[in-house]
């Protein structure tokens, strides 16, 4: 879409930049450039920079020009977007499961969606191959304990945890009840879903801006990396996956404090916190080879190693995309090892960017099963499935 100017990629049919930005308050000056054109465009601020996407094109020329008034340089090479394909052979009946387990909201495309746009879309497509055995990739989801009360209908739960859930089809969801940050009610509007995440209702684009403003300069003052995202109606403020723990942020930080002082100065702008809305959702995979799958996943998705080598966590470097985890299965269990999964990953990127995705992916370990266009299907080393779309 060369109209859209050299900023601009489309991304899962979306139009989308990211322009690098060396502090959480500079992205948010161009965050609240962008909510003044338009309330409805989503917005993510990290301390690295900003990602924009676009319902239409109208504005794109606008935020590129806002962008280098600020001084702010596009990167197209950081676009990317995961989503979760389910195989089914009804797949009707099992969308109302994952309604329920997530609260996502269904799409004019007939899957189903985050309403925040902030989690993974969940796609599903008609499959009649046999497949009996568990799948070696599931969904770690994490929300509100009084979310996850009313999840109704989703059947008894099982496993090692008592949080497994599994759809018609088999394939499951570790529906995991958060809890509050702080113990002694300090942080009320904050919930632990393994982020921290406190989600603010406003009533304005400039009340938008000002809280994201004001949670960027407190989050810098801090050294902290704050992850600040706008949608309609909200202001979203997230730590990542652990990082509210010393042991996972690594820095000289209470974050509880810096919590405390978050929570303050939105309640003192007059958002409202919105303690259902939190979630968190992750992938995770059984494999025999944990350091052959994951290598290969890094690569393929660009991902880092979370810094805490005792976990197998890889993450998103600008954590605009799902966390993925690993866990070791028996190597004898040959069968479910060789069975295709119901469950892929999508990764939806430029075209320009796509071919070069493939050949990290090959490089590492893993092989294309099938082409067309726009779209290529790629296994790692134990089958998993990356479905690399351009279009």
């Amino acid at each position: 879409m060369t109209e859209l100017g050299s900023d601009w990629r489309v991304v899962d049919g979306v139009a989308a930049a990211w322009f690098d930005a060396p502090s959480l308050r500079e992205g948010a000056a161009l965050a609240a450039r962008v909510v003044a054109l338009s309330a409805e465009i989503p917005v993510d601020v990290r301390a690295s920079g900003v990602r924009v996407r676009l319902g239409s094109d109208e504005h794109a020329p606008a935020v590129s020009a806002a962008a280098r008034e600020l001084g702010l340089t596009a990167d197209p090479a950081a676009l990317q977007h995961l989503s979760v394909g389910f195989d089914s052979p009804d797949p009707g009946a099992v969308m109302p499961f994952w309604q329920r387990a997530l609260d996502y909201a269904p799409t004019r495309d007939g899957d189903l969606a985050d309403p925040l746009h902030r989690d993974p879309e969940l796609r599903f497509r008609l499959s009649d191959d046999p497949r009996p055995l568990r799948n070696r990739v599931h969904l770690d989801v994490v929300r509100p304990a009084s979310a996850v009360e009313r999840a109704a209908g989703l059947g008894e739960p099982f496993g090692a945890f008592g949080v497994c859930h599994a759809d018609a089809d088999g394939n499951e969801v570790d529906l995991v009840p958060g809890d509050a940050l702080d113990e002694q009610g300090r942080t009320a509007d904050w919930q632990a879903v393994f982020s921290a995440i406190a989600c603010y209702r406003v009533t304005s684009p400039a009340q938008q801006a000002e809280v994201a403003a004001a949670a960027a300069a407190l989050a810098d003052g801090a050294g902290y990396p704050l992850l600040v995202d706008l949608r309609p109606g909200y202001v979203v403020l997230d730590t990542g996956k652990d990082r509210w723990d010393a042991d996972a942020h690594g820095l000289d930080l209470d974050f509880t404090g810096l919590a405390q002082r978050l929570q303050t100065a939105a309640r003192e702008l007059g958002a409202t916190a919105d303690p259902a809305a939190p979630r968190f959702v992750q992938l995770y995979f059984d494999a025999a080879d944990v350091a052959a799958v994951r290598a290969f996943w890094v690569a393929a998705l660009g991902y880092v190693h979370d810094r805490r080598t005792k976990l197998t966590d890889i993450v998103d470097p600008r954590q605009l995309n799902p966390v993925l985890a690993f866990q070791e299965i028996d190597v004898a269990d040959t069968e479910r090892r060789q069975q295709r999964n119901r469950i892929q990953v999508e990764l939806a990127v430029p075209a320009d960017l796509a071919q070069a995705r493939v050949a990290a992916a090959v490089a590492a370990g893993g092989r294309v099963l099938d082409e067309s266009v726009g779209r290529r299907r790629v296994a790692d080393p134990e089958g998993n499935e990356l479905v690399v779309v351009s279009v």
